[in-house]
Order: C-alpha cells, then structure tokens, then sequence
C-alpha cells in the first residue's frame, strides 16, 4: 500500500502542477483543464487505505490532492494585483468549484443519495479553511489574493457546514473593514453573494446583517469610491435597498453618480423574464422618480446628464400602451409617471425625452381627437411641445402642433364652463348628501386637474400667433370676462394676466383693463347700459385699446357702505372680493416696467383698495396690501422714500409670514432705489444697515434668518453695501452653531464667500481685515458648545479664510490691478495676533500651521516683506512659542521667507527702519511687547548670530523698554487686554459675554453669566476699548452699574411684545401720512433710537 501511495503522490505532484501552468496562461483551456483536473481528483478519491482492523477508511488520495492544490495556491497569493497570471488562477479556482459542485449535485440526484459527505463538500471545506487563515495574513497582497480566490467561489460553495458558513460570514465582515481599498472591494463582492443565503432572524440580536453592512459601506465608506462602486454594481436590488441606491444619485463621485443610472436603473428596469424589474418605473413610487429624474438631469457633470437622459428615454418604453395607438398615447402614458401639477421635473424628463428620442418627437402630431379629449397630461404635452419648438426654432413641426386661436379660445371656454358647472355640482350635492371624505377627495382631485387644464391652454395661448383679429378679439374679452368673475380660481389669475398683457397694446391699457374689472368686482351692480359700454369698448379692442376709461363709469359707481354698517356675510363677501381684487392689483403690477407717474390710473387704485388693506388687522389683506404697495415702490421713487419706514415697522412686530414678505419688499427697493437709501450721499443707509444686522442678530426663525442672509449677501455681492460688520455678521451666521441645521442660510452662504472673495481683490483684502478678529471670537466660541451642537474646528475657519483671500483664485477684473501680496499682509496680522499671551495654545498651533499654506508671490515690496520679517523676529526673541509642533511650523515659515526673500533683507537695518515715519505705529506695538521673563532674551544672541545678513534688526528693541505710563505703554496695554474683546461683546447669540476681558480673570464658578443673543454693533461702539474694567469682589452689582449690555437691550423686548392698540394707532399715522404725502423723518432713526443713542452715548463716556 505505501508503494501505491507514493505512486499516486507523484502523479499528482507531476500533473495538477501542468494543469495550472496552462491555466495560468490562457482562459481558453480552462474547459479542458477543468475536466482533467476532475478527473485527476476523481482517481484520487478512490485511493484510500483502512484503518483501526478495517473498521474506518482513510482518504488518503483526497488529502494528497487538497494538499498539492493548496501548495498551487500558496504560490498564487503572492502574487501581486493587477498580474493577469494571478488573475487567471484565481478564475480558474472558482469554476472549478463551481464545476465539482455541478458534478456532485448530478451524482447525488443520480444515486439519490442524501448524505451531504462527499468530495466535493469536503473539497470546499479544506479551501475555506486554508483562505480565511489568509485573510488574516501581515502581507496585504496575501489578504488581497485569499479574499478575491473566495469572492470567485462564494457563489458556488454548494451546501457547507453551519460552522464554516458562521466564520467565513465574520471573516467577510472583518474584511470589509480592512486598510487596503482594494481587499475591501473583494470583500463587499463576497458579501453581495452570501445576501441571498442568509436568514435575518438566524442572526444573533446587536449583530448586523450582511445587508446592513453592505448598505452602510455604500453610504459612507471611509476611503474610496471604489468600494462603494463594488457594493452598487453587486448589493441586490430590493425594495430595502433601493433607497440606498437612490441616495447614490447625490454621491460626490461622477462615476459612481453614472453607474447609478446606466448599471442600475436603465440595466435592472425589466428582470430576465422581460418582466418588471425592481426599478422599473411602474414599481417606483411617483417621489422616487422624481427624484431621480430631477438629481440626473440638474447633475452639473454631462456624463451623468447624459446616463440620466438615456435612461428617461427608456422609460418612455417601459409603460408602453397597445400597439397602434400612436407616439403621443405612449408620451401621455410617460406624463402619468409624474406629478405634473407640483413641480417642473416632467417638463424637465419630456425636454430630455425630445433630446434624446427624435424618433419620437418626428411622430408627435395632435389631431382633432387630441384636441377634442383634452386631458392633464395632453394639454401640458401641447404647451411643452410648443414652447420647445419656439426655443429650438423648428418653424416646420410648429406650425403642424399650433392650434387656430379661435378654437382654442373656445376650447378654454367650454372647459372653464365645464369647471364652473362641476363646482356648482359638487356643492350642492354637498349640501344634499352632506360630505364623504373619498367623495371629496376625488372631487378636489378632479378639480385640481381641470384648473390645471385651463392653465395649461392659457400658457399655451401666450405662444399663438395672433394676426387674425377675430381670435384675437375672442381671446381677448374671454380673459377679459374670466378675471371678473369670482369664481376663477387664484392659480389661473396670473395665467389670464399673461395673456392680456400680450394681447394689450402697452403697459396703459393693460393697467385700464384691470383697473375697470377691478370697479366691477367692488360694485356690484352697475348700470345695464355701463356693462354694454364695456363690452362694446373691448369688442372693438383694436380700435379703442388706446382709449381712456369711461369718464362717467366713475360717476355712477355705487359708493359702498361703510364697514360698520355691513353684516357679517356682507363683510365675507367684501374681503373675499377686496382680496381677489388685490391679487388682480399683484398680478398686474409684476407686469407693470413704466414708472408709477406715467400710469396715472394707479393713483385711485392706491387710495381706495390698497392703502385701505394694509390698515386692515386681518394678516391676509394686510399681507397683499403691503406687496401692492411694495410693487407701487418699485415703479415710484418718492412713495419707496415715504413709505420705507412703514415697511420696517411692519419687521419687527409682524408675524413670521408676513415678515416674510415684508422682508422680500424691503430688499427690492433697496436694490432697485440704491442710490437713494444706500448710496454714497444717502443719509439713512448707515442706519439701515445697522437695522437688518439687528434683525438678524435677534430672529429666531430659520425661514427669516436664511431671507435676512440672502438679502444682505446680494446688497454686499452687488457692492452696495461695504461695511465690514456685515461681512462679520454673516461669517458668524455661516458658521455659528445655531445655524448648523438651517441648510438654506449655510448653502446661501457657502456659495456667497467664494463667489464675493473671488470676484475681486478688493474682497479680498476686506475678508483679511477681519479674519483676526473673528478667528478670535469664533475659536472661543468652539471651546464652549453645548453637548448637542457642532461647529468647525477653527483649523478649518482658518482653511476657509486662506481659500477665501488666495490671490491666485482671484480673477481679472478690468480697471482693477491684481493684488498679489494680500495673503503676505494677512501673515502679519496673523503675526501680530501670535504676540498676544493670552491666546490659547491650540490657537497658537493653528495660526501657526496656516502659515505653510499662504501663498507667497515671487516679488514683494521691500517694505512689506521687511516688515513680515521684523515681526516674525520679534515674536521669536520676545514671545518664543512654546508648543513644539506651532514652533517647527513657525521656524518653517520664517526659513522661507528668509531664503526666498534675502537679497532684499541682506542690507536691512532696524534702526533706519525706525524713521520712517508711516511705521510709528508698528515699532510703538512693538516696543510695548515686554518679554514674559528674562529667560527668553537668551534666545537673542543665537538668532542674531544665525542672521547675520540682518545684524542689526533688534538690536535696540529688547533693551529700550517704554517708560510706564508714555503713551506707548498705554496703548499697547490696551491692546493686550481688550485687542478683539470690544467687538466680541456684539456677536450674534455665539459670544461669550459682554466684556470677556473680565471673565476671563474670574473663578469658573463666579463667571458673568453669557447672554443667549446679544443686539448688533451701534454706531458708538468705536468707544468700546473704554469699557475695560477692574474686576471687584462685588462682581455682579458693578456689572449692573457698568455694563452697558443691559440699556442696549432695552428696546428688544418692547419690539418683541405685542401691543395691538398702540402698533395699529402708529400704522394709522404712518399710512395717513403717506397719504397726505409729507416727508417722514429717517426710515430707522426714530425718537426711541436717538433716545437708546443718547443713553449708550452717556455710558461709554469716560469717568470723571
């Protein structure tokens, strides 16, 4: 037996080896050598010996063979990625699992054996064993090799042991968190093929599920995308997947993004079977494809445009109709897939469908039986169609798809009788039958469809070519008539506005159509022979367009009753009519370029509805009164000036959505009025600006603070507004933690701060200047976060203010010359701000390090590089840093400077320096920088030795100290103790207190307690350095005496507090005065702010 034994050990050692050589070679012969390989272990199978007295077999062949196949293997996993030998083997491995396994499920049902021992499952068994030790293995090609060898076999391992299949499964997982990119890709493949075996309730509580694991790789894998990649092309698609797959859409990688659309959804739409797969459009809910219609075609990458074009053309097919029915019963069958009344993505989806798919755009043709059975989706088809055909210039397909404007007047006729009678239905069945809430719901959503329908023809008859005058005529009085009425619904006023904006001759005619159907909607029952007057007048519109109004249409109106005399429904029904005739006044204005002067109708319109509504307590007319009158300002330069201090009376004590509003007014007349309010020879303006920082510092509402920041950031963006408090007030906006969850203000503003920096230098160096001061303010505030807020680390504020002032990214503005040295100034301000001592040690580290990354042009000015380099002196000799890492990164920088700049420090002398008389200030800082102890003056023959070139640049400073109390010592005193504390009193709710120059000497527990919000920077804050205090043992009665916090604070809470009688007795005034037409006083100044000035004035004055 041994004789035969060794017999078949050399046989195998001689062929299994030829085998893998040729398999390594070429995929071609895999089939060959995979049923020589079989046969091989077959005849080795058979070899076996009997042991204990014949009671047990040994397998001695198969041991011999496993043997010799994992010595092959051995030799494989060290091979490295991207080997196509190595590649090959490892293919090889896995069909040959797959193929032994086929053999011996063939076997079994042969034989109808039911024992799971056989040699392939023992096979499996040992090779499992002998690659999960590798999976463990210091050698990442090891690890890497081991894993991919398993991903090949996974799919095809048969039945194996509980045991074995519970290890391989923590294996995997182990794997998938593996350093190496490319192991954890391999790992993801293998776990994507064990999905499908495992049963979630076998898994213990608190473990994970293969599919929990793999989702959240695909969320959020910590290195590359590769791996993400890996579990999107291999997670199987299921309904508990699909929302990680659709997240995917938004990924920060373009390819990822791409795979998402062509790999995923465009591939997996049907299953084999040709039926509905998983993401077929049918299976998607209508938010699912909308999602990612709207993700796809607004992706700023082509290639994922064009991925998601693609797939939205296939889906035209998907939900295909019977055959024969034509192009546009497939497109309308296309339109259902979304909602067409909520948003623009399936006008979005049908534009890309005409991109991509001409063939069905050439067969779109709507005949009478389109016409005649008009529907959602078909008109909104003819109106997209149209307009498309308008963009593109295809004169040819227009003129085919065009209606005659007099059927399609009649056509909006009958389907807005159509709509008044099902209303009128539906009432009254109400009234008989009582309310069913299905019934309703069908009800309203038929509606909706048929409002919906109206809209869509009267978009559409905004493109009608309108040089036959009989439709012209017709068209005009059927909008004409459809206004008037009350029962038009509010969505469809604008849309009958548009259109007779574009049947009206001007602007004049217009504003005298509207005008007259507002006197007819507000009296009610004019004379019979007025209505046929009107109606002569407007059927002969060609002729008589031009026309003033009637004169004595005036005169017979009706006077209305006054409010006190009207009963309750009569009241109803006026404010129900005051507001549809508001809405008219809106829609009419919006369309309105010419000036109000020019359009004399308006002035009765103004007193009698619209000065009348904002009076009115209730929040809707006063709401729409206010947006008229803020449109009449737009188109009126004297009533914007008089009627500017209403508005911002209206912000502070109106409701959220009225402030809103109200707020949307208040920017648009200062954009359209600059030079009025916020001009340079304006008066106001400083105030204004010191207002809308108030406001902003003091809101509560996301909605409100993100309107406040867009507003702000567009006057600063057009360069209307300069000062650099707005600037501070909106980083603190961008980067305060109380704003961390209003992702409208942050993305505003993220796109503000590039956009404004990079726009010009001049921005640029404004950014520099206050970087200092609100890196300061902004690091403390990080240090004292609550546990549920989260903020950026000040290593990333300063990363955004080096990206921000880089001059490299700073584009060419004509007239304006480059500004190249500003990241060298912001180093000396940085410089400047490591001499003060009592800046935090981490501070220090950051300001340190972002030194490294400023950017340093090749030609400086001698003066402003010598003035870098004294100071970087002087920081060294006088307030050495202590921190190892901030002192190598400080040294770094100083050796850079020194060698890229040493011809032009080679003859610099401190002492020649000092008479220059534009640098007093500079040597008076400092000289008042006094060393901590005199240990750190040892440090000055060193560095003096190693700078020869610059011999004599402190050779004076250290040894000629001030004498206490010159003016020097004070200032720098002052500047030690206060420097960035004055202007950290007035942050916006991140402060930390009034005066933290105090604070910061008092026990923790003895601290001022930090006020939550804190008001916006006067004009007298420029005596803030004043306000420095000596701390007593009575801290907080000297804080009530001193501060000057608590009489700024006094007007908050008489904004905030709701007193009705004495706002609506104020907004009376106010009203009657614009009225009467006097010039109000200042916009923001008023008796109680001179008042508050003059009391902030008194506390700031130094004691006698």
């Amino acid at each position: 037996m041994p004789a035969r034994t060794n017999t078949v050990q050399e046989s195998l050692a001689t062929n299994v080896p030829k085998i893998f050589d040729q398999a390594q070679n070429s995929t071609a012969n895999h089939q060959k050598n995979l049923v020589a390989l079989y046969k091989i272990h077959s005849e080795a199978a058979s070899y076996t010996e009997s042991i204990h007295d014949g009671k047990s077999i040994k397998l001695t062949g198969e041991r011999l063979f496993e043997d010799i196949f994992v010595d092959m293997l051995c030799r494989t996993v060290l091979v490295k990625k991207g080997t196509s030998q190595g590649d090959r083997i490892v293919k090889f491995v896995g069909s040959y699992t797959k193929f032994i396994n086929e053999k011996a499920a063939e076997i079994k049902r042969e034989e109808d054996d039911e024992d799971d021992d056989s040699t392939a499952s023992r096979f499996v068994a040992r090779l499992l064993k002998f690659l999960i030790k590798g999976f463990v293995a210091k050698d990442k090609v090891a690890r890497y090799r081991c894993v991919h060898i398993l991903a090949e076999m996974v799919a095809h391992l048969g039945e194996i042991d509980e045991d074995d299949y519970i290890r391989l499964r923590a294996a995997l997982i182990e794997r998938v968190h593996d350093k190496e990119t490319f192991v954890r890709v391999q790992a993801v493949v293998a776990l994507s093929k064990l999905c499908g075996s495992e049963d979630p309730t076998d898994v213990e509580d608190g473990e994970p599920t293969v599919i929990e694991v793999l989702l959240e790789t695909l969320s959020c894998d910590p290195a590359a995308s590769e791996v993400r990649r890996a579990t999107l092309l291999n997670i199987p698609l299921s309904p508990m997947t699909l929302g990680a797959v659709l997240a995917r859409t938004r990924d920060t990688d373009t390819v990822m993004r791409k795979l998402v659309y062509s790999a995923i959804f465009e591939a997996h739409c049907h299953d084999p079977e040709g039926g509905m797969g998983v993401v077929h459009p049918r299976a998607l809910t209508i938010a699912q494809r909308e999602l990612i219609v709207r993700n796809g075609l607004g992706d700023r990458e082509p290639a994922v445009r064009s991925a998601a074009g693609s797939l939205v053309g296939t889906w035209v097919d998907a939900p295909k109709v019977e055959e024969g029915k034509g192009a546009d019963e497939d497109v309308v069958v296309f339109l259902k897939l979304f909602d067409l009344q909520e948003s623009t993505v399936a006008e979005d989806a049908l534009l890309s469908v005409f991109a991509t798919r001409p063939d069905v755009l050439d067969h779109l043709e709507f005949g009478e039986p389109f016409w005649s059975n008009l529907s959602p989706e078909r008109a909104f088809l003819a109106r997209v169609l149209v307009e498309h055909c308008i963009t593109t210039k295809d004169d040819t397909k227009l003129d085919t798809v065009l209606p005659v404007v007099t059927e399609l007047a009649y056509r909006i006729q009958n389907a807005y009788n159509e709509y008044q009678d099902s209303v009128e239905a539906a009432e009254q069945e109400r009234l008989l039958r009582g309310e069913d809430a299905e019934d309703e719901a069908k009800k309203e959503e038929d509606k909706m469809d048929r409002e919906f329908t109206i809209g869509e023809m009267l978009k559409l008859s905004v493109n009608l070519d309108y040089s036959d005058e009989i439709g012209r005529r017709k068209m005009f009085q059927l909008v004409r008539d459809m206004i008037s009425q009350d029962a038009l619904p509010e969505s469809l006023v604008s849309r009958c506005l548009d259109v007779l904006r574009m049947l009206s001759p001007n602007e004049r005619d217009l504003i005298r159509v509207v005008v007259e159907v507002v006197h007819e909607l507000r009296d009610p029952d004019p004379a019979d022979g007025e209505e046929e007057a009107v109606k002569e007048s407007a059927d002969d519109a060609e002729t008589n367009f031009g026309g003033t109004p009637v004169a004595a249409r005036a005169a017979a109106r009706v006077e209305p009753k006054p409010a006190v005399e009207l009963t309750p429904d009569e009241r109803a029904r006026a404010d129900a009519t005051d507001l549809r005739c508001l809405s008219l006044c809106i829609g009419m204005l919006e369309r309105v370029n010419g000036t109000f002067e020019e359009n004399s109708t308006l002035e009765g319109i103004l007193g009698e509805l619209i000065i009348p509504a904002v009076k009115r307590k209730e929040l809707a007319l006063r709401e729409k009164g206010l947006v008229c009158l803020g449109l009449c300002c737009l188109i009126a330069r004297r009533m914007a000036l008089n009627s500017f201090q209403l508005f911002l009376g209206q912000i502070q004590s109106a409701p959220e959505v009225l402030k809103i509003r109200v707020l949307q007014i208040v920017f648009d007349i200062l954009m359209v009025h600059e030079g009025d309010f916020l001009g340079k020879g304006s008066v106001g303006g400083e105030r204004i600006v010191e207002f809308l920082l108030h406001i902003l510092s003091n809101e509560d509402s996301d909605r409100v603070q993100a309107l406040l920041c867009i507003g702000i950031a567009k006057l600063v963006l057009a360069g209307m507004i300069s000062d650099e408090r707005v600037l501070k007030s909106l980083v603190v906006a961008y980067l305060s933690p109380d704003t961390a969850d209003n992702q409208e203000l942050r993305q505003c503003l993220s796109y503000f701060f590039p956009v404004y920096c990079y726009s010009s230098a001049v921005n640029q160096r404004r950014m520099k200047q206050i970087f200092i001061p609100m890196f300061e303010q902004l690091a403390e505030a990080s240090r004292e976060l609550e546990e549920d807020q989260e903020m950026v680390s000040p290593a990333q504020i300063a990363g955004m203010f080096v990206d921000w002032t880089d001059p490299q990214k700073a584009i060419e503005v004509q007239g304006q010359a480059p500004d190249e040295t500003v990241h060298i100034d912001l180093a000396s301000d940085v410089v400047k701000a490591l001499y003060n001592k009592d800046l935090e040690k981490d501070d220090k580290k950051v300001l340190c390090q972002m030194l490294g990354r400023l950017h340093i042009p090749d030609t400086v000015d001698d003066d402003k590089i010598r003035t870098l380099k004294l100071l970087v002196h002087n920081l060294r000799s006088r307030r050495p840093i202590r921190d190892t890492t901030a002192r190598n990164a400080f040294t770094k920088f100083d050796a850079l400077i020194s060698k890229k700049f040493a011809k032009q420090l080679e003859d610099f002398n401190e002492e020649e320096y000092r008479q220059l008389e534009y640098l007093k200030d500079l040597f008076e800082f400092l000289d008042e920088i006094i060393p901590e102890d005199d240990g750190e003056e040892i440090e000055l023959p060193k560095t003096r030795g190693r700078k020869r070139r610059s011999e004599s640049i402190a050779t004076e400073t250290t040894s000629s100290a001030p004498e206490e109390g010159s003016p020097a010592t004070s200032a720098a005193s002052s500047l030690a103790k206060g420097k960035g504390k004055a202007k950290r009193s007035k942050r916006r709710r991140i402060s930390g207190s009034d005066d933290e120059s105090s604070d910061d000497d008092l026990p923790e527990d003895q601290a001022t307690p930090k006020p939550s919000r804190v008001l916006p920077k006067r004009a007298a804050s420029a005596k803030k350095p004043a306000l420095i205090q000596k701390i007593s043992d009575d801290e907080e009665e000297e804080d009530e005496e001193e501060s000057p916090e608590p009489p700024r604070r006094k007007p908050i809470p008489s904004i905030k507090e709701s007193r009705t009688r004495q706002a609506q007795a104020q907004l009376n005034t106010t009203v009657n005065d614009i009225l009467d037409g006097e010039e109000p006083f200042d916009s923001i100044i008023d008796e109680e702010d001179e008042d508050e000035e003059e009391e902030v004035d008194d506390i700031l004055a130094p004691d006698e």
